[in-house]
């Protein structure tokens, strides 16, 4: 439950809540029912500067609110000081406290000190504008706008962090995810979608706010496409660019598998990292997460596919890995475990027989500083699956694999070569990869 406090200017009430959070299993239908049992109503209003701590509190009067959104807000009881603030958008039919609710943020905020935003649509279809024009570029009149206004309110109230504002949100909040970090590249450090499409996928100019052709993922650009529509919602614009997390389930019936790749290819262009995962791995069963531009926690993309999930893609626990990817939890990043090459090239080719082949793959440090220890990025080509491998260990077998050095070889002088190699089937196609990445730099090939 929630309780009720007058707030007045200078007088804060101090009731700390612990609401139970309602974990969503990765089922959105179980949560929108145990909401519609009873989602916890928020505290009174107030256009104050003073919220009550550990309570969801709808905040009104808070700036230019063109679509009529609402802003609830949650401060921990140790909030603190200059906070970071984390936006998280709900999803369509939700609400601002149907995400306060079904979400880990509130406990992971009493955790760590920092503020949450969830911004709640007023509108019938409860679904976030991601599909107008105005949506779609820097200070057009619509959702983004309220959105940045909540952020400033906040950044204003509690001296929060500018350089430290986050978002996240599922499936119509994974959208607006990636329009905010479009439109708004100065505002947001970073964000994770979980369900989404890239920005832009779903415009429309006919006032509809669906998009069937992107739902079902048939909008297919290039990389440099999907990034000049990122460019334009913000022209002649600079300065860095935010990180972004993508989730997507491969079973997703809603916004179809293939916008999870289609956001894989506009965020590495946006930042101007390689296609080529940096790093692959499989952090729970049934994941596979890919890195792109940098091996570590906080690289530049990071993208989690989930085996067999469907749109329900988010599930508690994962809030934690978020506030991992935006280094909210506490920890304090060190260098990638890799040093970045200054040059490299890499001759690779293939030896075939039936449905098996053989692979030399020569690595060349063409920079003027040694390398200590290396993570060499490809991606094998379709039906082929590496069964042995020698000079590296290689993970996984099929698709975006990395291949990371042993032992006797993890130091590559100045222009100086290390061959490895492997055995793999085939279906068909038994050529070498045409595109490697050492430590996340791309290298040239011969």
């Amino acid at each position: 439950m929630s309780v009720s406090v007058t707030v007045t200017a200078g007088n804060t009430a101090r009731r700390p809540l612990r609401t139970t959070l309602v974990a969503l299993h990765g089922a959105l239908v179980a949560l929108l029912a145990a909401l519609l049992i009873g989602a916890p109503p928020a505290a009174a209003r107030t256009d104050t500067a003073d919220v009550p701590y550990a309570t969801l509190t709808e905040v009104t009067n808070f700036g230019s609110n063109p679509s009529n959104l609402q802003m609830y807000v949650y401060v921990p009881e140790k909030v603190t000081a200059n906070p970071a603030v984390l936006v998280a958008v709900h999803y369509c039919t939700g609400s601002g406290p149907a995400m306060y609710s079904g979400t880990e943020y509130a406990s992971l905020a009493d955790r760590y000190g920092f503020i949450v935003v969830y911004p709640s649509v007023t509108r019938s279809s409860k679904c976030f504008d991601v599909s107008s024009p105005q949506a779609l570029r820097r200070g057009g009149g619509s959702d983004p706008v309220g959105i940045k206004s909540m952020v400033d309110w906040v950044l204003g109230t509690y001296h929060a962090d500018p350089q430290r504002v986050f978002a996240t949100g599922i499936s119509s909040g994974a959208m607006m995810t990636n329009v905010l970090l479009g439109v708004y590249p100065d505002v947001f450090a970073a964000g994770a979608a979980f369900a989404g499409v890239p920005f832009g996928c779903f415009a429309t100019s006919d006032g509809s706010e669906w998009n069937s052709a992107c739902a079902n993922g048939t909008v297919v650009r290039t990389p440099q496409q999907w990034g000049d529509l990122v460019r334009s919602a913000y022209p002649g614009y600079t300065g860095p660019r935010p990180r972004m997390q993508l989730w997507h389930g491969t079973q997703d019936d809603t916004l179809r598998y293939p916008n999870f790749g289609e956001e894989i290819k506009q965020w590495t262009n946006v930042l101007g990292v390689s296609q080529t995962p940096a790093s692959t791995d499989s952090p729970a069963g049934g994941w596979t997460r890919t890195r792109y531009g940098a091996t570590g926690d906080r690289a530049p993309v990071e993208a989690v596919s989930l085996q067999g999930v469907g749109h329900n893609v988010y599930a508690y626990g994962m809030g934690a890995r978020v506030l991992t990817f935006f280094g909210l939890d506490g920890q304090t990043p060190g260098p990638d475990p890799e040093p970045q090459p200054s040059g490299c090239k890499v001759t690779a080719s293939t030896s075939a027989w039936n449905t098996g082949l053989t692979a030399s793959v020569a690595i060349t440090n063409t920079g003027t500083t040694a390398i200590n220890g290396w993570k060499l990025g490809f991606t094998l080509p379709g039906g082929q699956n590496i069964t042995n491998g020698w000079g590296a260990a290689y993970t996984p077998s099929s698709g975006p694999v990395t291949a990371t050095n042993v032992s006797y070889n993890g130091t590559i002088a100045p222009n100086t070569t290390v061959t490895i190699g492997y055995q793999a089937t085939h279906g068909g196609n038994s050529g070498a990869p045409s595109a490697f990445t050492l430590n996340g730099s791309v290298c040239t090939t011969a």
